[in-house]
């Protein structure tokens, strides 16, 4: 296994059990901040708990979706279950969403009829969360950017963090003015946080489905570097996609000089070794053709990426 996906699968690890502490966490202020909505009549404070309880079981998701995602490849799916990661992504974000839509809608019923809310509890329950998610961003920082399932589950924390930070706000400012529709505009403030950060996370993830050329990855600069290969004449019918959060591969044909076999061999290490250092691509699928050969010769290569 190369140093890309020990690098990978040691991510995953330490992200499996840093998602479990967090989803304690969240489980624990979940239930806090239902009770003082309710007892508050704060709707900003219940659109928080309810954004943790979707937290709650985006994190559960994404704890399965990682776990099985470690199962190695079988005869009818090659690629193993790297893709469940990305399928839990995306049903996160599409989770966000809704979650966005209920707070725009209970916001404007509020603003129809502005709440009398009792602040202090508000304020004191609103704090706990806030803390409980500054405590959940420390430890999902370091290991959200190497998985797209991770960095789900970090959006999910920032957009309590915000959350927790708009329920304070609203919170103060009620205690001071007495204007109960605050309330509703911090919830739509929220609401609008949390829509961003779907809108991103969806976009990822259809992307990595529909097997986009990732982002970091420029298709002319790949296709400059392997002409520049001695030997290689020309690149055509390329591809590059995402297999799963840090894992990219790549299929192309490539027109040689007539050569020998060995010296094929060390043109396909060279495509290999470049890819890898420059864009990160390492599951590599090469088609060698050449115009002197004779008619129909083709010669794949191919480097798994194991």
């Amino acid at each position: 296994m190369n140093n890309h996906h020990s690098e990978a699968s040691h991510l995953a690890k330490k992200g499996s059990q840093r998602l479990k502490a967090v989803l304690v966490i969240i489980a624990v202020i979940m239930v806090a901040e239902v009770i003082g909505g309710i007892l508050s009549n704060s709707l900003a404070l219940l659109g928080d708990a309810g954004h943790m309880l979707v937290d709650a079981l985006a994190l559960g998701m994404s704890l399965f979706a990682i776990k099985i995602a470690r199962r190695p490849a079988t005869a009818t799916k090659t690629y193993g279950y790297y893709r469940v990661e990305i399928m839990a992504a995306l049903a996160n974000g599409i989770t966000l969403v809704l979650v966005a839509a209920y707070i725009f809608y209970e916001a404007y019923q509020r603003f129809l009829n502005p709440p009398t809310v009792q602040t202090t509890l508000m304020l004191v329950v609103a704090t706990i969360g806030l803390i409980a998610n500054l405590i959940g961003i420390l430890l999902l920082r370091g290991v959200s950017h190497g998985s797209l399932n991770i960095k789900a589950a970090f959006w999910h924390i920032l957009g309590d963090t915000i959350s927790s930070v708009g329920v304070i706000v609203a919170g103060i400012i009620i205690s001071i003015t007495g204007w109960g529709v605050v309330d509703p505009i911090i919830a739509v403030f929220i609401g609008g946080i949390i829509l961003w950060g779907a809108a991103r996370l969806v976009r990822e993830s259809v992307d990595i489905l529909l097997e986009a050329v990732p982002k970091h990855i420029q298709m002319d600069r790949v296709i400059e570097i392997i002409r520049d290969i001695p030997g290689v004449e020309d690149v055509h019918d390329i591809h590059i996609w995402t297999i799963t959060s840090g894992i990219h591969a790549l299929s192309a044909h490539l027109l040689i000089e007539d050569q020998t076999v060995s010296r094929t061999v060390e043109i396909v290490e060279t495509v290999n070794k470049n890819l890898d250092k420059h864009f990160n691509i390492t599951h590599t699928t090469l088609q060698l053709e050449c115009d002197n050969c004779p008619s129909g010769f083709i010669c794949n290569m191919h480097r798994p990426g194991e």
